[in-house]
């Protein structure tokens, strides 16, 4: 066989050509090897998600001065309205969890509530085009807390269809910076984010503000048309069709900053 391979070379048949190599594909277009890939997860956390975990800490600590606020301002109010004017009429402080509490006063509930998330917003939203929010990435992301006035017996009776009401949210920046916005009540201050930092005295305004707004909040009364008729479920999950329900809020969605 070796023999009539090289008697056909001699002869002149065409010599075999090399195997060619793959092609490359050009560098633009080359996968990035897996080390790479680990170089830009790498860099996102290190950047975006770092971010957002100092955030949240900056977030958890605020919600911590709002409950000992809070706490200190139904104690002053309790104090107050046991010795000068009814002593009937309860504040109560009731924590729920570290990331929930209420104030519950007279007919009223305020939840607050910090979210377990980071946002951000689109670039028309109140302080993201000024030049604090531009001059750093990381200031265009939140956390936030939310304030929501419910009736106290719907929480009481538990009538799961009876609505809250959003008062207000507070929104944190990596700097411990606020933003706030809510309801018209609420009779927010021209401020601006930068010159901004959470401090015991502004959440206490947040929190009176929010007591001042839910208790100008009266009930209304329904209609007769409304509670002419009653199903049995209603009654068996308590839901007292002559009850009132709130008016509503009136939301201030461009508030100054």
């Amino acid at each position: 066989m070796a023999s009539s391979i090289a008697d056909s070379a001699a002869a002149g048949a065409p010599p075999r050509k090399p195997a060619r190599k793959p092609r490359q594909a050009p560098a633009h277009q080359q996968a990035p090897a897996p080390t790479d890939r680990l170089d830009l997860i790498a860099q996102g956390l290190s950047g975006k998600a770092s971010a957002k975990q100092a955030i949240f800490r900056a977030t958890q600590a605020a919600f911590d001065v709002l409950r000992q606020v809070s706490q200190e301002l139904c104690l002053e109010l309790t104090q107050r309205i046991t010795t000068s004017l009814d002593a009937s009429v309860r504040i109560e402080y009731h924590p729920v969890n570290g990331m929930e509490f209420h104030i519950r006063f007279s007919g009223d509930l305020l939840v607050f509530v910090m979210h377990s998330n980071i946002v951000t917003f689109p670039d028309t939203f109140g302080p993201m085009n000024t030049p604090y929010v531009q001059d750093d990435f990381r200031r265009r992301f939140f956390g936030h807390i939310m304030a929501y006035n419910f009736m106290a017996d719907s929480i009481k009776y538990q009538r799961l269809n009876d609505p809250g009401y959003l008062v207000g949210r507070l929104l944190v920046n990596i700097d411990s910076h606020y933003f706030l916005e809510g309801v018209e009540q609420l009779e927010l201050p021209d401020h601006d984010m930068s010159d901004s930092p959470v401090t015991a005295d502004a959440l206490r305004l947040f929190v009176e503000s929010a007591m001042i707004a839910a208790v100008n909040n009266d009930l209304i009364a329904p209609p007769i048309s409304d509670i002419q008729k009653i199903t049995v479920k209603q009654k068996i999950e308590n839901q007292q069709v002559s009850r009132g329900s709130k008016v509503g809020f009136s939301f201030s969605h461009e508030q100054p900053f």
